[in-house]
């Protein structure tokens, strides 16, 4: 199998990275306007079938916005809308999703509804058959999510890193510094190996796919939450400001980890999927 991103997804990560860049995060409410920006790009129907106005692809397109979306915290209800809805919703609801006209939220079998206050609508479904199909998918994309939030969390820390000195070096020099950046890096691209391998299993509906969503939305929960803490820590007071934008990535890197359930859950279903050997 090959887990490598095509030329043409690499491109959708370009593209995304450009636009989000000096965008987000922003410091206002969040408005309508910018959903309406990135239903225009195609970004809220890429998976979505031409005739219901999407562009025809799939969850590995999607799974590159997740990603970059996390790195810029983009404010909308992506999660909420396109990783977690968009599978139970109607041909004419999801026609609405990709022209930008609606978003939505859904509460599957009891479980709560995310980012209420923002959508316009909420679909509550209970049907155990459904929830195999939505469960690996919005798993996979809060751990693709969670990835790009650890990225930038590593990426401030570093910055801050070079730039701030003591004694006449900058701080990275130390080691008590380059050691939580280092400690970073490695989970960070850990999660990412996890969160792609899912990815890749629910855009192929492979068997895997639910014990993989499991583990990458585990372990990248966890790094999302540990990078922001040493990256917090790195910028010392600063890192604690409200004027800092650290604290609103630690939020929502909290935000996923706890989401339908800690690691510890999600690791007794890998552990219970490895001692009954399938």
């Amino acid at each position: 199998m090959n887990f490598a991103f095509t030329e043409e997804q690499e491109m959708l990560r370009d593209s995304a990275r450009r636009y989000l860049h000096g965008r987000y995060p922003g410091t206002g409410p969040w408005g309508p306007s910018a959903w309406q920006d990135i239903a225009k790009l195609g970004w809220t129907g890429i998976s979505l079938p031409e005739g219901l106005g999407g562009a025809g692809f799939g969850f590995l397109e999607e799974a590159v916005l997740f990603e970059e979306f996390g790195r810029a915290l983009f404010p909308g209800p992506y999660f909420a809308t396109i990783g977690l809805a968009l599978p139970a919703l109607s041909p004419d609801r999801q026609r609405l999703v990709a022209t930008g006209q609606r978003t939505y939220s859904l509460a599957l079998n009891g479980d709560p509804a995310p980012d209420l206050a923002l959508v316009d609508e909420v679909v509550v479904v209970d049907d155990p058959a459904l929830e195999g199909r939505v469960r690996p998918r919005a798993l996979a994309a809060l751990a693709l999510e969670a990835t790009g939030i650890a990225q930038r969390a590593l990426e401030l820390g570093v910055e801050h890193a070079k730039a701030r000195e003591q004694f006449g070096k900058p701080i990275g020099t130390y080691q008590a510094v380059s050691h939580k950046l280092a400690d970073s890096y490695v989970e960070t691209e850990l999660a990412r190996s996890l969160a792609y391998w899912a990815a890749w299993s629910v855009a192929n509906e492979d068997g895997q796919a639910p014990v993989a969503a499991a583990a990458a939305k585990s372990y990248a929960g966890d790094a999302a939450v540990n990078a922001c803490e040493r990256s917090i820590q790195v910028h010392g007071g600063l890192g604690f400001t409200w004027e800092h934008v650290l604290h609103r990535y630690y939020k929502r890197a909290l935000w996923i980890q706890a989401f339908w359930g800690y690691a510890r859950a999600h690791r007794a279903k890998v552990a219970s999927s490895l001692l009954d050997g399938g």
